[in-house]
C-alpha cells in the first residue's frame, strides 16, 4: 500500500524488576499489581476496542524477560486477584464513608472504582489469568509486535565481560520464547543503552579487557534484527556504508554532510549499525522522534499534565488508597485539589488525540520535503506511563490509533514490518550513550552507586572462574548449585537497582534488594566449589549453608531453566 506521508510505530517498553516474593507495599509486589491492573490489562482492552471498531492496532510492545516471568508465575496470579479483590472492597468501603459523609459525587467516583478493577477481575480471569498469552495471541494475529530484552534488565554498556552480556541476552531470549511461544527478532536494550566497538575503560578501577564489541554484534549473534535508541545516537552517529540495489558501498565519513537527502542521521529512517568499520549492517536501529515524544511525557507541556486527568499522587486512605482528584493544575498543591469529573475527559482526549496525530503528520512532512522520500515516526515510552501514571493513556492512545487508522497519509505499522517493507540503505556508527539523564550512563555510574559495581565485578569474574574451571559438565550436583548461582548473577545484574538509588525513589529496598542477590550467590558460589572437591559435602551443610540455598529456592522463584552455556563466548 503506497502512503503519501509515511508511517507510524508505536514502541512500548514493559518493565518491572523481580519484585515476587520480595516485599508486597510499599516496594514490592504491588508495583507488578499495580502495572498488570492499570497498564497491561487496559492494554490489551484498548487493542481489543480498536478492533472491535474494525481499525488495526498496530503496536510494537516490549515485555521483558523478568516481566513475562513474573506475570506467568502462579505466585502472581493468585496475589494478583487477591489485590484486585482488595481494591474492589476498598472501592466499596470508601463508597460507604462518602456516603456517610453526605459527599455524593466521591460516593459516585467509589463505585465508578468498584466498577472499573470488578471489569479487570473479570478480563483477567476470561484470558485465563495469562497476561502474556493474551499478547502472544494478539502478536499472531499480527496485531502486536513483542520485542524481547535482556533476562533482568542488565545494562549492558557498564558490565565487565561480554560473556555476561551474552549471558543477559541469551537468558532473556530463552524466557520470551518459552512463555511466548515465538522468539522475538526486535529487542528493547535496557535503558536504550549502547556501546560500540573499541576502547573501555570501567567505571572503576578493575583489571578487564580494554577493547569490547559493539553492542549490534552481541545481539545480532542471538538472531536479534532491531533495537531502538535515543535520538542523539543517530544524530551523532558516523556514516560508513549505503546501499545501492544489492550492493553495499563504504563511504566516507562525511558523507552525511555531501548528501542530506539520503536521509542520513535523521529520526525518521531506522539507520543500520555496525561499529567496527568492517562491513555492512549487522542489526538496524530505531531512533526515538523527541519532539512527538514530548508531547506526551514532558512535565511542563505533556498531556498528562492537563487538569481534567486524575491526579496521580493524591489518594483517600493510605495503603492501597484508590485516587479521587484531578492534576487541576501542575502547580497546584495536593491540598488544593479539586475533584475529578469524567465527563470532562472525552473531549480533552480527543483533542490531544487530533493533536499528536497532526505532529506526527508535521514530522512526515517535513521530512518529506526535506529528502523527498517516506520516514516513519518513532514513538517510544515506558509502557507504565500509559494507565499506572497517566490513568486515561489507554483511552489516549486509542483515540490516536483509531484516527490514524482512518487517516490514509499514516501507515500505522510495527517496526518489524516496516522493516520488511523499508529495509535500512545506510549504515552508521554510533557514539556510546543511552536515554538517561545527560544521554549518558551518569544514572547508573556515579558516587552513590559505583560501589556496587566493584562488587558485581568481582561476582562477574567468580562465576566466569567457576563455570571455567569446575566439572559441572560432569557432576549434576555442581551443575545444579552453579545454576542457582547464575540465576543470583542475572538477578544482581538489573539496572533497577543503581536506578532506584540514584533516583532517591526506593533507596534501602534497591541496596537490600542487590545485597540480598549478591549474599546468596557468594554463598552458593562457595558451596559449588566444595562440592567440586567433594560430591558427599552437600549432606554436610552448615544451617546457614542450608538456610541460604533454601532462601533462594523459596524467594528468587524465576528462570527455571538456567543453561550455564549462556555465558560462553
Amino acid at each position: 500500500m503506497s502512503h503519501p506521508l509515511g508511517s507510524f510505530c508505536l514502541v512500548l517498553h514493559g518493565h518491572l524488576p523481580y519484585v515476587l516474593n520480595h516485599g508486597v507495599w510499599p516496594h514490592g509486589e504491588d508495583w507488578l499489581y499495580e502495572a498488570a491492573a492499570e497498564t497491561y490489562l487496559p492494554i490489551l482492552a484498548m487493542v481489543d476496542e480498536c478492533v472491535f471498531f474494525d481499525a488495526t492496532p498496530k503496536i510494537t510492545m516490549g515485555l521483558t524477560p523478568v516481566l513475562l516471568e513474573q506475570l506467568t508465575h502462579p505466585h502472581f496470579k493468585e496475589g494478583f486477584e487477591h489485590y484486585l479483590d482488595d481494591r474492589i472492597e476498598r472501592a466499596r468501603s470508601d463508597r460507604a464513608e462518602f456516603e456517610r459523609l453526605g459527599n455524593g459525587h466521591m460516593a459516585f467516583l467509589a463505585t465508578r472504582w468498584e466498577q472499573w478493577f470488578s471489569q479487570r477481575l473479570e478480563q483477567f480471569q476470561q484470558m485465563g489469568r495469562d497476561i502474556p498469552g493474551a499478547f502472544a495471541e494478539r502478536a499472531k494475529r499480527g496485531l502486536v509486535e513483542i520485542l524481547t530484552s535482556n533476562a533482568t534488565h542488565g545494562y549492558m554498556p557498564l558490565l565487565l565481560e561480554d560473556a555476561s552480556i551474552r549471558g543477559q541476552i541469551r537468558a532473556g531470549l530463552a524466557s520470551s520464547q518459552r512463555i511466548l511461544g515465538f522468539r522475538p527478532k526486535g529487542m528493547w536494550l535496557p535503558e536504550c543503552a549502547y556501546r560500540p566497538t573499541g576502547p573501555w575503560t570501567p567505571p572503576i578501577v578493575w583489571a578487564g579487557s580494554d577493547r569490547r564489541v559493539g553492542i549490534e554484534h552481541l545481539v545480532a549473534d542471538e538472531g536479534i534484527t532491531h533495537f531502538f535508541v535515543e535520538n542523539h545516537l543517530i544524530e551523532e552517529a558516523r556514516s560508513e556504508y549505503v546501499r545501492n540495489g544489492d550492493d553495499w558501498h563504504k563511504v566516507d565519513w562525511d558523507e552525511a554532510q555531501k548528501y542530506p537527502a539520503r536521509g542520513w542521521r535523521d529520526v525518521h529512517e531506522p539507520h543500520g549499525v555496525n561499529s567496527d568499520g568492517n562491513g555492512p549492517m549487522r542489526c538496524s536501529a530505531f531512533a526515538r522522534d523527541p519532539r512527538v515524544c514530548e508531547q506526551v511525557w514532558s512535565g511542563s507541556i505533556g498531556y498528562p499534565a492537563a487538569g481534567e486527568y486524575l491526579e496521580f499522587h493524591k489518594k483517600w486512605g493510605e495503603r492501597r488508597g484508590l485516587r479521587y482528584w484531578k492534576v487541576t493544575g501542575n502547580k497546584v498543591d495536593l491540598g488544593d485539589k479539586h475533584l475529578y469529573y469524567p465527563d470532562d475527559l472525552p473531549g480533552r482526549l480527543h483533542e490531544h488525540a487530533h493533536h499528536f496525530v497532526n505532529s506526527v503528520k508535521d514530522q512526515l512532512c517535513a521530512y518529506r520535503d526535506k529528502t523527498g522520500r517516506p520516514g516513519v515516526v518513532t514513538a517510544c515510552f515506558d509502557a507504565e506511563l500509559f494507565g499506572h501514571w497517566w490513568f486515561e493513556g489507554p483511552q489516549f492512545l486509542r483515540d490516536v490509533l483509531l484516527a490514524m487508522n482512518a487517516d490514509p497519509e499514516i501507515d500505522v505499522c510495527t517496526t518489524a514490518e516496516y522493516l520488511e517493507r523499508h529495509p535500512p540503505d545506510k549504515t552508521v556508527a554510533m557514539p556510546e550513550g543511552s536515554w538517561g539523564e545527560e544521554g549518558d550512563h551518569r544514572v547508573w555510574t556515579n558516587d552513590q552507586v559505583d560501589w556496587m559495581w566493584q562488587i558485581e565485578y568481582r561476582c562477574e569474574a567468580t562465576f566466569g572462574k567457576l563455570t571455567y574451571n569446575l566439572p559441572w559438565r560432569e557432576d549434576e550436583q555442581v551443575r545444579q548449585m552453579l545454576e542457582k548461582c547464575g540465576r543470583e548473577l542475572l538477578l544482581m545484574q538489573a539496572s533497577d537497582w543503581p536506578f532506584v538509588i540514584r533516583r532517591g525513589q526506593a533507596v534501602d529496598y534497591g541496596i537490600k534488594r542487590f545485597m540480598q542477590h549478591v549474599a546468596r550467590f557468594e554463598c552458593l558460589a562457595d558451596i559449588a566449589e566444595k562440592l567440586a572437591e567433594d560430591s558427599a559435602y552437600l549432606n554436610r551443610l552448615s544451617e546457614v549453608e542450608k538456610f541460604e540455598v533454601q532462601d533462594a529456592d523459596i524467594h528468587d522463584i524465576i528462570f527455571p531453566e538456567i543453561n550455564l552455556n549462556w555465558w560462553n563466548v
